[in-house]
């Protein structure tokens, strides 16, 4: 899939964390929204369009683990990329399980996630 040819989402409740990530996909050549919230996503995510979902794993109300799977129950089947400041062992082990391309923890570098979105959207 083309880098003009697809969206990357971001969903991050921090919106210094929205705007950087923003500027970072775009300088890639992604087109890229952002949300701030999973349930701001999912009211107003177009699903159709190809793309991958750069997901924050902890959000006031729905987590980003609970958006995945609920984005999974209803077969959307989107690449998801977790980033989180409070990774461990288990949380990184329960979203790879779920199909996570990769969980990268905050700070992270930016070529790290260009490269997990270049993954996911060689999957989508």
């Amino acid at each position: 899939m083309t880098r003009a040819a697809a969206t990357v989402f971001v969903v991050d409740d921090d919106p210094s964390i929205r705007r950087s990530l923003e500027r970072l996909v775009r300088s890639a050549g992604y087109a890229v929204r952002t949300f701030v919230s999973a349930r701001q996503f999912l009211e107003r995510g177009d699903l159709d369009t190809p793309g991958c979902l750069v997901l924050d794993v902890r959000m006031p109300g729905q987590s980003g683990l609970d958006l995945h799977q609920v984005l999974a129950a209803a077969g959307h089947d989107i690449p998801v990329i977790f980033i989180t400041g409070h990774a461990d062992a288990s949380m990184t082990e329960q979203a790879l399980k779920a199909g996570a391309v990769a969980l990268l923890a905050k700070p992270f570098d930016g070529q790290a996630l260009l490269d997990a979105i270049a993954r996911g959207l060689a999957r989508a």
